[in-house]
């Protein structure tokens, strides 16, 4: 009888807890993204009919798992798939968050080129999966790259540092020991050509400082250059100065050459010199 009375009691503080998440939900009102990226998927999924070829999602940088999150909202219509965080704040809160979708993973592990491909493995990602968000503020375009030779995402949004114009190739290297510095993190929207030209990937646009990407085969003539995406998807915004204010130090590359700029950088980034690719088309 006390056993009954105590997984009835369970079971009250489990469905209150549950809609007290549902109620929390709807306060955002279905938004959860940081600049509107939610709605650019939803786009694309239905322009790429990508829901008809998988609804399986891989986040790589999911953080809490809400706040800022490109993936949540999907997760919360009944996709599936899997959630990855590192910090161990956030991932017990990814955790929380994902005990609500049974089809849902929350991964607490560091990404690295060497361990993603195994990793996705591991919780049978199928290999053209639906969408991947990835955003993890170090050597992205490696896990990228890696990602990429085994796997086929028909949608990917992932994290610039979109203060580096084009033609400028600047990408962190693989360091197991990363920290974010100041404005040192990522890599620049040129430096994702080779990535794209090696796994046969299109642009589709770039929101501020996350770039969509989709394979040729599906993008079919949808697909814009780099300099067209860097200049309408972040350059000629209006509002871009008022967004990223904390970017005012390095406003001066829209203004120098290519050399000059790679010089600039240089300097800035000089006590991370050797750890991290510079250079122009």
């Amino acid at each position: 009888m006390a056993l009954s009375i105590e997984k009835s009691a369970k079971q009250k503080y489990l469905d209150l807890e549950f809609w007290f998440h549902r109620w929390k939900l709807a306060r955002k009102k279905g938004h959860f993204s940081n600049f509107g990226e939610q709605e650019i998927i939803e786009k694309y999924i239905d322009r790429l009919s990508i829901a008809e070829q998988s609804k399986t999602i891989v986040d790589i940088g999911a953080g809490n798992g809400t706040r800022m999150s490109n993936t949540f909202a999907l997760f919360a219509k009944g996709w599936n798939g899997v959630g990855i965080e590192y910090d161990c704040r956030l991932a017990a809160k990814l955790a929380n968050i994902y005990k609500f979708y049974p089809n849902v993973s929350a991964c607490r592990c560091m990404v690295t080129p060497m361990n993603v491909v195994s990793l996705l493995e591991g919780y049978s990602i199928e290999p053209n999966f639906g969408i991947l968000s990835l955003d993890i503020d170090s050597y992205d375009l490696a896990v990228l790259d890696a990602l990429l030779a085994k796997f086929r995402p028909r949608l990917v949004v992932t994290e610039i540092n979109e203060k580096i114009p084009p033609p400028i190739r600047f990408s962190v290297n693989f360091d197991p020991d990363f920290k974010v510095l100041h404005h040192f993190y990522g890599y620049s929207l040129a430096s994702l050509e080779s990535v794209l030209t090696r796994h046969n990937y299109l642009i589709l646009e770039l929101e501020y400082n996350n770039v969509f990407l989709a394979p040729a085969e599906l993008a079919g003539d949808i697909g814009i250059g780099i300099e067209q995406a860097y200049r309408e998807g972040y350059l000629e915004r209006a509002d871009r100065k008022e967004k990223f204010r904390l970017n005012e130090g390095m406003e001066v590359l829209h203004s120098l050459t290519p050399e000059a700029g790679i010089e600039f950088l240089d300097h800035f980034y000089s006590k991370s010199r050797g750890k991290y690719e510079i250079g122009l088309d």
